[in-house]
C-alpha cells in the first residue's frame, strides 16, 4: 500500500514537473537570444582584429598579449582589487550594519531609512555630478569647510594624485541601500522562536547578533558582496564623468578601456576587455559562493 502511494507521489512529481519546464521555456529563449548568443559572439570577436564594419580577421590571442602588456590595464586590474576589497568590506559592511539598526527599530528609525534610500534612487551619472561641485576646489563644500582650519588648503580632488582615487571611491563608497535592503529582508524573515529562546538562555543582545542574526542572514550578505564588487567592474558612469580614467591612469577601469576602444573602432580588443570583465564576474560568483556556504541551507 504505502508503495503504491509512492509511486502516485512520483507520477504527481513528474505531472508537475512538466508544468515548470513549460514555464521555464520563455526565460530559456530569452537567455539562448538575449544573452548566451552575444556572450558567444563576445568571446569569440576577441580572438579577432575588428572594426566594427568589416568582416573579423583571426588573429588569435593577440588582443589578450596587447591588453596584459598595456599599462593602463594593469593599472585598471590593480584598481579593481583595490575597489572589490573595499566594497566588500567598508561598503557592505556599512549596508549591514544600517540594516541590522533599522531591524531595531530604534527612535526616527523610519525617517532615517527615508534618508537613507533617497541618494540611492538617483542615478549614478547625477551622483558623480553632484560630487564634482561638491569635491571642486573653489566652490565644493568640502574644501571649504576644511579651509575653515586650515586656510591654505587646496586639493583638486578629481585631478590630483593620488586624492582623485580616493574621489571616485566616495562616490559609491556610503550609497549601499541594495545591500541594507536584501538583509533586512532576511533579518525580518528570522522566526521570533529563536530569538526569545536565546533571550530565555541568557544571551545578550550582542550575542543574538553574532550568533543567531549574523549566521542566518549570511546569504544575504554573500548577495550583497557579489552586487558591491561586480558593480566596481562595471562602474562606468562615475569615472568618465568625473576623472575620465585621470589623472594618467590613476582612477583607469576595464569600462573605460572598452569604450575607449570602441572609440578607436578595436571592436576586437574591446571585447576582450569584455571577456576579461565576465571571467572576473564568474570568478567572484564563485569565490563568493564558497566563502558565505551559500548553497547550503541557513536553517
Amino acid at each position: 500500500m504505502k508503495k503504491r502511494g509512492n509511486v502516485a507521489i512520483s507520477k504527481l512529481e513528474k505531472k508537475n514537473y512538466k508544468w515548470i519546464y513549460l514555464f521555464l521555456l520563455p526565460s530559456l529563449l530569452i537567455f539562448l537570444v538575449f544573452y548566451l548568443q552575444p556572450i558567444i559572439t563576445v568571446f569569440y570577436t576577441s580572438l579577432t582584429k575588428w572594426d566594427g564594419f568589416n568582416s573579423p580577421s583571426f588573429i588569435g590571442f593577440q588582443n589578450y598579449v596587447d591588453m596584459f602588456q598595456n599599462e593602463a590595464f594593469l593599472i585598471s586590474l590593480k584598481n579593481i582589487v583595490l575597489w572589490s576589497l573595499i566594497a566588500g568590506t567598508l561598503h557592505v559592511g556599512f549596508g549591514v550594519l544600517v540594516a541590522f539598526v533599522l531591524y531595531h527599530k530604534p527612535k526616527g528609525w523610519k525617517f532615517t531609512r527615508t534618508v537613507f534610500m533617497i541618494p540611492n534612487v538617483i542615478s549614478a551619472a547625477a551622483w558623480a555630478m553632484i560630487y564634482k561641485f561638491i569635491f571642486n576646489d573653489e566652490m565644493g563644500i568640502l574644501n571649504n569647510l576644511i579651509r575653515k582650519i586650515n586656510p591654505d588648503f587646496h586639493v583638486q580632488w578629481f585631478y590630483d594624485s593620488p586624492y582623485a582615487f580616493w574621489a571616485v571611491t566616495f562616490t559609491w563608497l556610503f550609497y549601499s541601500v541594495i545591500v541594507t535592503l536584501v538583509v533586512l529582508n532576511d533579518l525580518m524573515a528570522i522566526p521570533e522562536e529563536l530569538t526569545e529562546a536565546a533571550k530565555v538562555d541568557g544571551a545578550t543582545g550582542w550575542q543574538i547578533t553574532r550568533r543567531i542574526h549574523l549566521p542566518l542572514c549570511r546569504n544575504a550578505i554573500g548577495t550583497g558582496v557579489i552586487c558591491s564588487i561586480t558593480a566596481r567592474i562595471a562602474m562606468y558612469e562615475q569615472i568618465a564623468l568625473t576623472t575620465a580614467g585621470g589623472p594618467g591612469d590613476d582612477t583607469m577601469n576595464l569600462p573605460i578601456i572598452l569604450v575607449k576602444s570602441i572609440q578607436d573602432m578595436k571592436y576586437g580588443y574591446a571585447n576582450a576587455n569584455g571577456v576579461i570583465m565576465f571571467i572576473l564576474g564568474l570568478v567572484i560568483l564563485a569565490v563568493v559562493n564558497k566563502a558565505f556556504k551559500m548553497n547550503e541551507s541557513v536553517y
